[in-house]
């Protein structure tokens, strides 16, 4: 298969199942030659031994509560974007009709876990405690979230364990510290969007599946059975998130590697594997019942066809690309995902990666790192040539990237330390080299995420130049309460509003007490014809497309800005009020 496989001896009856990841004593082991050799020998030294189980449990409490108070800290300062507001029809409709196919096209369990939220922050705000203190209030903004806020979080401790299981504690730790500091990320977990549930699951889905390898190669595949049974209803979860078939293909193909090995003890075998995806199935219906409902396939089907895609094209470094799934190369570019790596991680990370990349071929690193491969090799096929892209798709690649660039900061580190231990004697002295190279790593992204919030999506490296590379996701609709709120104060009754999202527009419409204001649709040649001197269009950053290219062009040419949107300093676009001139100018005239 192209594949050289790490062979390890390790003891043969060992049934360690630990939480937190501790070293075989290698005097007490026997001869007893197994595949899939999870234990990194490349960095066992002093810093791991020093990592017990409570100092990684303090670390790791620390990098959650701090991740959590970034991804908290400010949530609700952005308004809803169209896609968060989607979800929140959607939750909506649940509550007044039951399961409905209502944003059918994605699954129920995000949704389910909004809904609990957006009850929960209901009740919280009729108590008497608000009533007599109102700036405790729970906006919809923030209830809308906050769940994946607390996911993304959490999901810090899920990288530590599954990178634990492959590379060790140090790299681990590393890892999850990165995960839970880096503004991206942060910014991700702070929308109300199905990708930060995906990946909590996914890497609950991976730690499952390679912890039910550990034990099989352990000598105990009977009880590795309940790994792969509890894998199954992760995996199943996962797709409940989000429906990205092909990330199952991940671990599958993992196990798929050691097959071949005769002396592999980690066999699922075809009557397995039948009772293992019976499991996804039943535990998909049971996460995901509208599944069931007719309504929800029809829109499943009509955004596989592209029917229900919002836009045609898709602003990247200046330009405008088709954006439908189908346009494959005639899309958005390949190198999409490569320019927002190089670009909105903190430099130390992006170096890390890049040198972590070639570390993956080191034999002594275990065989954990064909893991690595197949992560970042099936991901680059499904995502990097498909013509539609978002920046947050990268959310569940985001861990191997961490986990990649840990192991490069962990080897770089232990190669200081042997440096110092051949001219210092200190203990404490040869610790502190070791230590120094992933503090300043990690405290590279603590400062990076401090001064991005609280819009962190805004971040980009000194690579970009300054600019907004992908100025639609970067912006996200944020402007648009904002924007609204002023027309809202500025527009005479009945007054009409023309941009690219008519129900954000709407939505912020009515929370002004704005109910006349009628909201269009800019790029709907028969809704230009409606509007007349004094009314409103946004002219939104990133909310360029073909479709209404030429005409904002002109607009922009003879009209004035009644006011100018912005997000966290960057400019967001225009509002115009809407004279005879540039009236005539949008409708060519």
């Amino acid at each position: 298969m192209g594949f050289v496989l790490t062979v390890n001896k390790l003891p043969i009856n060992s049934t360690r199942e630990e939480v937190l990841p501790s070293f075989p004593d290698s005097s007490r082991a026997v001869s007893a030659v197994v595949t899939a050799g999870l234990r990194p020998e490349l960095f066992r030294d002093e810093i791991s031994n020093l990592l017990n189980r409570r100092v990684l449990i303090i670390a790791l409490a620390i990098l959650v509560l701090t991740g959590f108070g970034f991804r908290i800290s400010g949530i609700g300062s952005e308004g809803l974007s169209d896609d968060e507001l989607n979800k929140l029809a959607a939750v909506n409709d649940y509550r007044a009709h039951g399961l409905t196919g209502a944003n059918g096209e994605h699954p129920f369990l995000m949704k389910a876990l909004l809904g609990v939220s957006l009850i929960t922050s209901e009740h919280w705000n009729q108590t008497s405690l608000i009533a007599s203190h109102p700036n405790l209030t729970v906006p919809v903004e923030v209830s809308l979230r906050l769940p994946g806020a607390i996911i993304g979080a959490l999901t810090t401790i899920l990288i530590f364990l599954v990178a634990a299981e492959l590379f060790g504690s140090e790299a681990g730790l590393i890892a999850a510290a990165l995960w839970a500091f880096d503004p991206q990320v942060i910014g991700f977990n702070r929308i109300a969007k199905e990708d930060s549930f995906f990946i909590f699951f996914f890497l609950l889905t991976c730690l499952f599946w390679i912890r039910g390898q550990r034990v099989a190669e352990a000598g105990s595949p009977a009880r590795a059975q309940r790994f792969y049974w509890l894998t199954a209803a992760a995996m199943a979860a996962m797709l409940a998130s989000k429906l990205i078939g092909m990330m199952i293909a991940i671990p599958i193909s993992y196990n798929y590697v050691f097959q071949k090995i005769p002396t592999t003890r980690w066999v699922i075998g075809k009557a397995r594997f039948i009772k293992f995806f019976l499991i996804v199935g039943v535990v998909f219906v049971i996460l995901s019942p509208t599944i069931l409902v007719p309504e929800t396939w029809k829109s499943m089907a009509d955004f596989s066809g592209g029917r229900i895609i919002g836009h045609d094209s898709y602003e990247f470094i200046g330009r405008l690309y088709p954006h439908k799934f189908s346009d494959w190369l005639r899309g958005t570019p390949w190198y999409f995902y490569l320019v927002q790596l190089a670009t909105k991680l903190p430099l130390l990370s992006v170096v890390s990666f890049v040198i972590g990349i070639p570390l993956l071929l080191k034999k002594k690193l275990g065989d954990g790192r064909y893991f690595l491969y197949m992560w970042l090799m099936l991901w680059s096929l499904a995502f990097m040539f498909v013509g539609g892209k978002f920046t947050r798709y990268l959310t569940t690649l985001m861990p191997a990237v961490f986990i990649t660039a840990a192991v490069a900061i962990q080897f770089l580190a232990r190669t200081f330390a042997k440096w110092g231990a051949g001219r210092l004697s200190a203990r404490s002295i040869r610790l502190s080299i070791h230590a120094a190279l992933p503090l300043v790593v990690i405290l590279a992204s603590v400062w990076a995420a401090f001064n991005a919030g609280p819009h962190y999506r805004l971040y980009y490296n000194a690579t970009a130049g300054g600019r907004l590379l992908f100025p639609q996701d970067d912006l996200y609709d944020a402007y648009m309460q904002e924007a609204m709120t002023q027309i809202a104060q500025r527009a005479a009754p009945g007054v009409r509003v023309a941009s690219e999202i008519q129900n954000v527009c709407a939505y912020y419409a009515g929370r002004a007490n704005r109910n006349d204001l009628k909201c269009l649709e800019l790029s709907d040649p028969a809704d230009l014809e409606q509007l007349q001197p004094g009314d409103y269009v946004i002219d939104a950053r990133g909310r360029t497309y073909f479709s209404n290219q030429a005409s904002l062009a002109r607009l922009r040419r003879v009209g004035q800005p009644a006011f100018a949107m912005s997000v966290g300093g960057a400019a967001a676009g225009d509002v115009y009020s809407l004279d005879d001139q540039s009236l005539n100018a949008l409708r060519r005239k």
